[in-house]
């Protein structure tokens, strides 16, 4: 699919810290990194306008802190502190793959990003550069999903990739049961409903009310970034209002 057959022309891309941690469990995991990259690097070269949201859970889980007694605005701010440092890490891999790239954050840290300014951000993306936002709302309580969520909206994304290490959404947890069976398709509310851990409440409300699907898909599978957006292929579980929507299924 080329130019104007393209489906989805502005797509936010979520990465969850655990992706970037690949096969680690904790910290970066350069590798993991550079292939998630170089999938990056060919939706973009077919004129695809990229925006990403990055977490940081591989670095610092602000709910263990928590429940260990760490006051809870402080553990958000560390969480968000370790979303800027997996931001320089993306930011760092894509340039020297000859794309360009700017780090927005959402608290200012004027020395090593620019701070969140929507304008600025759509500009950037004129110019065919891709632009990661860091350090979620720059508020404690609202998780980096709601942060996806929110900046989907602020700069019209057509759709918000939820990339992670697994291929879809499930109607139970396929780690514990081996009838879960995958939903190709499923509506926001159903969503909401079903109380799914894929995504916040938050999240799913603000993708509902602005009507921006959700796709969630396996990142780490080599060739699923150019399928889903290149090719048009029905990758992963699509969230939206209306069942067999966008040429899916239910599952």
């Amino acid at each position: 699919m080329e130019g104007d057959k393209l489906k989805y022309k502005r797509v936010l891309l979520k990465l969850s810290g655990e992706v970037l941690a690949g096969t680690r469990t904790f910290g970066i995991d350069f590798d993991a990194v550079s292939k998630i990259c170089r999938e990056i690097l060919e939706v973009a070269r077919h004129g695809i306008q990229i925006v990403m949201v990055v977490g940081g859970g591989n670095i610092f889980r602000g709910a263990q802190a928590v429940s260990m007694g760490m006051d809870r605005p402080q553990a958000d701010y560390m969480g968000m502190l370790a979303t800027v440092i997996n931001a320089l890490a993306l930011q760092d891999n894509l340039e020297r793959l000859g794309l360009p790239t700017r780090v927005q954050t959402a608290v200012v840290m004027q020395e090593i990003a620019e701070p969140f300014i929507r304008r600025r951000a759509l500009r950037h993306l004129e110019k065919g550069r891709v632009v990661i936002f860091a350090a979620g709302t720059g508020s404690p309580y609202f998780s980096t999903d709601t942060a996806a969520s929110l900046r989907a909206a602020e700069i019209g994304a057509d759709c918000l990739l939820k990339a992670t290490k697994v291929d879809g959404i499930y109607d139970k947890d396929p780690m514990k049961y081996d009838d879960a069976r995958k939903l190709n398709f499923i509506t926001y509310l159903e969503a909401l409903s079903k109380q799914l851990k894929v995504m916040d409440a938050t999240a799913f409300s603000l993708c509902m009310e602005n009507s921006i699907p959700i796709i969630v898909f396996d990142i780490l599978q080599e060739g699923n970034l150019r399928k889903l957006l290149i090719d048009g292929e029905p990758i992963g579980t699509l969230v939206s209002s209306k069942r067999g929507n966008d040429g899916y299924g239910c599952g």
